[in-house]
């Protein structure tokens, strides 16, 4: 007798420790995979790339994303800790291996047999509170950074290479705190720095169907003319004259404005056909400031606003409206736009704004408008990486991504001492009440530890405290400030909050649903 085949998918179930074990191993598998590159002794990693090339990599994210296990169970346990560090190295930019080094630990600690009386609410109740306590100890014991502590932070990042670190610190000196450095590939095999006037607004992708770079999704326009509109673009109608030029001239086009439905999807229709070079961003700024943040925008890219609800006319625009800048790149998040020129009304502009700020007295008005007075007068750093090989280049494009970021992080919230010390420090300087403030005490000396094991010896004697630790270079207790070995707060709070986050989540779990991998020739 034949059987016809299920229609839908058929599943595997697990429960209790039978599937707690199989999450666990593919949690361990992709930690083992991952934190062999943590550390300045970390290692680099080879793993073939989906057309069977491979590829050598010690970025952390990388490495996570490019492993898949067969068992769909344990592979659950991978993506689930691979999301804690892409997550990670979105809001930080960095400390992806940080965060798959804690998780694993977490993980680990919490099945430890001695915890098998506790519930699992009691737990996760206290790694919360645990949690906070390492946030405040963290923020309270964060330095600001200055000097050649930039310099540390930048060649920290990039996997210890001090010419990569100056490079980036360099540009970050050259924009100041509140600048934008990006990075390009290089014409040539050199690496340099180049400092274009631009900026940056808080508009990211309106639809991911603008995207022109998959590998990064982003959308890139050279040479974009600007449409900036403060009211509703209704209909297609009322730009067409626009869109008519920008096909016939062969140009691209940004367009700076709140649009209906039925323009983003004819927009995106003539986009994705390949009729026209377009992307569409939400106006920056929000309240009673929108305005003039739009007014600033149009100021910087040469382009004049329009406003239907204050008498413009949409339908008779003219092109001499339109501004035009060197290069826009959307992500996610932001909008970096590089002008063509520094324009003469910008300084007036700037003037005015600082005239405003003398007599404003609410803090956080103040703070906007010091946003606005960096924005007019900010610049844009170019880091322009090159390479010897294909193969070189990507690795060396991930570590300078990884480093800008991190950076930017250090200059925002400051630094603590690297090398794990700062979480060993909490972790001996912190009380704890409880099972799961114990748990979690524990976990978070892990990467102290496999930064050691990766440097090829252990610990001996007692574990160094007050921001001393194991310069790994040198085998030698040091200050960890002193000798440059920090880390940005940001990316140590981001990590551990991610890793807690995705642990927690799994100890909840008591079925674990798959789906079978049906052989169809048997």
């Amino acid at each position: 007798m034949e059987y016809n085949l299920p229609s839908e998918i058929v599943k595997d179930l697990n429960f209790g420790d039978n599937a707690k074990k199989r999450i666990i191993a593919g949690v361990d598998k992709l930690a083992q995979a991952v934190k062999s590159t943590l550390g300045a002794s970390g290692k680099c990693v080879i793993y073939e790339d989906g057309r069977g090339k491979p590829v050598i990599t010690k970025d952390g994210v990388t490495v996570a994303e490019s492993v898949v296990l067969f068992d769909p169970v344990e592979n659950m346990g991978a993506t689930l800790v691979k999301e804690a560090a892409q997550k990670t190295v979105t809001e930080a930019g960095d400390g992806t291996t940080t965060a798959t080094v804690l998780a694993e630990a977490l993980i680990k600690e919490v099945n430890l047999d001695k915890y098998n009386k506790n519930s699992i609410r009691d737990i996760k109740t206290g790694i919360n509170n645990y949690l906070a306590k390492v946030n405040d100890y963290l923020e309270n014991i964060s330095i600001p950074v200055e000097g050649d502590m930039l310099d540390n932070v930048s060649a920290i990042s990039c996997n210890n290479d001090i010419e990569l670190g100056k490079i980036i610190s360099e540009a970050y000196k050259k924009v100041g705190k509140d600048g934008v450095v990006i990075m390009e590939q290089s014409p040539t095999e050199n690496t340099f720095i180049e400092i274009v006037d631009g900026v940056q607004v808080e508009c990211g992708l309106t639809s991911p169907h603008f995207v022109t770079d998959t590998d990064k999704q982003r959308c890139v326009l050279e040479n974009p003319l600007v449409l900036i509109v403060e009211s509703e673009i209704p209909n297609i109608r009322k730009i067409q004259n626009v869109l008519e030029f920008v096909i016939k001239n062969n140009k691209s086009l940004l367009i700076v404005a709140p649009v209906s439905q039925q323009v983003k999807s004819a927009l995106l229709m003539n986009k994705v056909k390949g009729n026209i070079k377009i992307n569409i961003i939400d106006t920056p700024g929000f309240g009673p400031t929108r305005s003039e943040t739009i007014k600033d925008l149009a100021i910087l890219t040469g382009a004049r606003v329009i406003n239907e609800e204050l008498g413009d006319d949409l339908d008779g625009i003219s092109l001499d409206i339109l501004g035009e800048v060197e290069k826009a790149v959307t992500d996610s998040k932001n909008t970096v736009i590089t002008t063509l020129e520094t324009h003469e009304d910008v300084a007036e502009r700037i003037k005015e704004v600082q005239k405003i700020k003398k007599n404003e007295k609410n803090g956080f008005l103040k703070k906007f408008l010091d946003q606005r007075i960096a924005m007019l007068s900010g610049s844009v750093g170019i880091i322009r990486v090159g390479a010897d090989s294909k193969v070189e280049l990507k690795e060396k494009k991930d570590r300078v991504e990884d480093a800008i970021y991190a950076t930017k992080a250090a200059l925002k919230e400051g630094i603590v001492p690297g090398g794990g010390i700062a979480l060993l420090n909490a972790s001996q300087n912190i009380k704890t009440k409880g099972c799961g403030e114990e748990i979690l005490s524990k976990a978070i000396q892990a990467p102290f530890k496999t930064i050691l094991s990766n440097a090829g010896f252990e610990q001996i004697g007692p574990e160094p405290v007050n921001g001393l630790g194991i310069d790994v270079v040198s085998g030698k207790e040091v200050n960890m400030v002193d000798q440059g070995i920090i880390d940005p707060v940001l990316v140590t709070k981001t990590a551990l909050k991610n890793a807690v986050s995705v642990v927690t989540t799994i100890i909840s779990a008591d079925c674990v649903i798959s789906n079978i991998r049906v052989n169809e020739s048997s």
